[in-house]
């Protein structure tokens, strides 16, 4: 009989991508090895090949488990039965969250993609087409007449130019975190500059002397 896997195998491996998805996003996939993926580890180099195979399949699994993440919001969103505007907001929310905890992955999704073989990279996209329907689809129902002029998904691609790249700004010890900009992103997308409402300061912890 085989060996199982350890308990945390799977902790192992998620740690594994967090690391190769922060050395990816500052160097770039093509000027990242697997040596410094196991060394941002704790790993061997040999130990590192018993969780993947190669860079390529850190790549992979990088893209895939984040677009994946992304899908799976979109679906659960759908499938609950609340208002159109409710159900943006949610969405909204839910991916600013995401992305909050995941910005190396989404960058090497955006960036990186284009290493991909041909089929690991249509099944990705499928993937991400998915999630900019989910979208569409709420504003087709928020506004049933932009459908019509075909500007359901135009928005949709605005709106996530908006949600995309607040990694590029949003700094750890800023002002604003991304759970106080999701309201706001919110409020811009679906009522204009004059819908914005300002966010309570953060309350940040006293230091003791």
């Amino acid at each position: 009989m085989g060996r199982g896997r350890s308990a945390g195998y799977d902790d192992q491996r998620e740690l594994i991508l967090d690391r190769a998805a922060a050395l990816f996003a500052r160097g770039g996939y093509p000027g990242t090895s697997m040596n410094q993926v196991a060394e941002a580890s704790g790993l061997s180099k040999a130990t590192l090949y018993h969780y993947y195979r190669d860079k390529y399949a850190l790549l992979v699994s990088i893209a895939d488990s984040h677009v994946s993440r992304l899908q799976r919001i979109v679906r659960e969103a759908l499938a609950e039965e609340q208002p159109p505007d409710a159900r943006m907001r949610e969405l909204i929310a839910r991916l600013v969250e995401e992305y909050a905890d995941a910005q190396h992955a989404h960058r090497v999704l955006t960036e990186d993609v284009k290493f991909l073989e041909a089929e690991d990279r249509e099944r990705i996209l499928d993937k991400e087409r998915e999630v900019v329907r989910g979208f569409a689809q709420v504003v087709a129902e928020l506004r049933p007449d932009l459908k019509q002029a075909a500007l359901s998904k135009p928005l949709t691609m605005l709106l996530f130019g908006m949600i995309n790249w607040m990694f590029t700004w949003m700094k750890p010890e800023g002002a604003l975190d991304h759970q106080a900009m999701a309201p706001i992103v919110s409020d811009l997308f679906l009522g204009g500059l004059a819908a914005v409402q300002a966010p309570q300061p953060l309350a940040r912890p006293r230091l003791r002397a």
